[in-house]
Order: C-alpha cells, then sequence, then structure tokens
C-alpha cells in the first residue's frame, strides 16, 4: 500500500473515532464503519458483522460488551430527522469485524492493522501495515516453495534436487552469489532461512521466480533435474534483470529485521486485542460525536 493511500485511509478512520464523554472511551458507529471500509449497503455489512459476534462469542468474551444497539437521528430529503438504528462498536469488535471482511478490500486490510495496534498514530500503522506485508510474502514464498519441492519429488524422484534447484535460482536472483555466501553478507545465524532476513520485495521476486517456474514445469511437461533446474535459473535471471531495471540490485539490499521478531510482535498485538475487557459505556445522544 502506498504512503498517500495509507494517510488517506488513516483521515478517514479517525475522522469514525467517537469518544464516551462519561468514560472517555473511544468507540465507532457501524454505519460509519460500513462507509469507510467499502461497503454500499447495509444489509451486506450486517453479514459481516454477524460473523464478528459470532467470534466475539467464540473468544468468550460478553457480546453486549463490544456490540451494543443504540438509535440515532440522521437526515433524509426533506431535511427531516428519523430515527435509525445503529450498532456501538469497541475496537475489539472494529478488530473482529475487520477480520471477517472482505480481505480483497483496500479498505479491510488497512482495517486489519489499524485496530489491531494500541496506538492511532499513522506511522506506527504504516510500519505495522508493511511489517504484514512482509509476512504475507513470506508465507506465500513458502508455499510456493513448497509446491516446487513437491512437483521435484514427483518428477526426479530426488530428495535432493530441491534443494540443489533452488540454491541455482539463489545464486541467478542474487548477481553470482550462493545462498550461504548471502546468508553470510547478511550476517544472518547459523540454521536460519535466508528468506526470513531478506526485505519484501526479494521476497515477492524469489515467490514470483517459483510461481513461474512450477507453471512452466507442468505446461512443458519437464521430468529431469537438469531440465527443470535450467527452467528455474533462467525464471530468476528474467527477474533479476526487471529489478536491475529499476535500479535494484538483491544482493545489496540490507537485510530486514527477523522475521520470526515479528511475528511474535504480531502474535502479542493479537492477544492484546482479544484480552481487551474494556466494554462500551452507556451511550447517550451527546455520546454520538467525533472527537
Amino acid at each position: 500500500m502506498k504512503e498517500q493511500e495509507i494517510k488517506e485511509l488513516h483521515q478517514k478512520f479517525e475522522a469514525i473515532v467517537n469518544k464516551s464523554e462519561e468514560s472517555g472511551l473511544d468507540f465507532w458507529l457501524a454505519r460509519d464503519l460500513q462507509n469507510v471500509l467499502g461497503y454500499a449497503r447495509w444489509e451486506n455489512f450486517l453479514k459481516v458483522i454477524e460473523k464478528a459476534v459470532t467470534s466475539c462469542k467464540q473468544s468468550g468474551s460478553e457480546i453486549l460488551d463490544h456490540f451494543r444497539e443504540v438509535t440515532k437521528m440522521v437526515q433524509i430529503g426533506t431535511g427531516a430527522e428519523r430515527e435509525v438504528q445503529d450498532i456501538a462498536l469497541t475496537r475489539y469488535a472494529c478488530y473482529l469485524i475487520a477480520q471477517n471482511g472482505d480481505p480483497k478490500k483496500l479498505e479491510i486490510a488497512f482495517a486489519q492493522t489499524y485496530f489491531a495496534v494500541q496506538t492511532r498514530k499513522q506511522e506506527v500503522i504504516a510500519k505495522r501495515f508493511a511489517e504484514d506485508e512482509r509476512l504475507s510474502a513470506r508465507k506465500k514464498l513458502t508455499l510456493s516453495e513448497k509446491e516446487l519441492s513437491s512437483i521435484i519429488f514427483e518428477r526426479v524422484k530426488d530428495e535432493q534436487s530441491f534443494a540443489l534447484i533452488r540454491s541455482a535460482g539463489d545464486k541467478a536472483l542474487f548477481g553470482g552469489y550462493t545462498t550461504n555466501e548471502m546468508k553470510g553478507k547478511l550476517n544472518i545465524p547459523k540454521g536460519r532461512a535466508l528468506a526470513d532476513f531478506l526485505p519484501t520485495i526479494t521476497i515477492k521476486a524469489k515467490d514470483f521466480a517459483n510461481e513461474i517456474t512450477n507453471f512452466n514445469i507442468k505446461k512443458d511437461s519437464l521430468k529431469t533435474a537438469d531440465s527443470i533446474k535450467n527452467e528455474h535459473v533462467r525464471n530468476n535471471q528474467d527477474v533479476r534483470r526487471l529489478l536491475s531495471e529499476r535500479g535494484i540490485k538483491p544482493e545489496e539490499l540490507p537485510p530486514s529485521e527477523d522475521i520470526k521478531k515479528i511475528e511474535r510482535r504480531v502474535e502479542r498485538e493479537r492477544k492484546s486485542v482479544e484480552k481487551e475487557k474494556k466494554t462500551l459505556p452507556n451511550i447517550k445522544g451527546a455520546d454520538l460525536k467525533n472527537d
């Protein structure tokens, strides 16, 4: 997600935060959240809320502590006002809604991070969003590597071939540096995977090359270790060429934070949100104001 997109979404989410005059607790109204999450129809958004309520119940939390029906006045076309039903939500409720929303929506992806962190500062959210993107890329790389390993074993019947082919691909991607040489260059601890310390762009590059290899092995019915290795090397060379044209040399990029540390930090934040015991206050009409 681009910096400008994060800034714009941050402003939209900040604009709908309400604060109880009685307790000072932040809360959100579902109809406001519906709009910033990109749901045009209230009926469709209610389905997401229902899933979130189920998740809340399964976590052992009291539903009414986090989801509470309220009534508010809205203007209609004639300038008159009428009552509409709404739902007041705690941060935990919003977090659950984001987790149950359509992951393809940019707004949902942002909300998952926005409501997971303990602060609403834009720079903190941007950092966490970048971490989530890197975690997602790493998981996707693991899947494409597993698929490649499975295909190679199925066709070559040799458990060692995958390691050799992956190493050849790394050498092509990193401009002649072997996997072990890159580990030494980046001071990666012994026994740890190179990809756990690579920046997001390089992880995605490796995954992209894997996906092309997996596709072409099937399309061209490659059956030997040499033919698969040549295919994988060629794909990594092509990906490297594309990066080089944009001024990016993978072997020159500095290492990123240990992805295992990020996983542990994100998990702690997730548990912190789930353990949040703050409940909705008695919401009056005066409470339905943005802070």
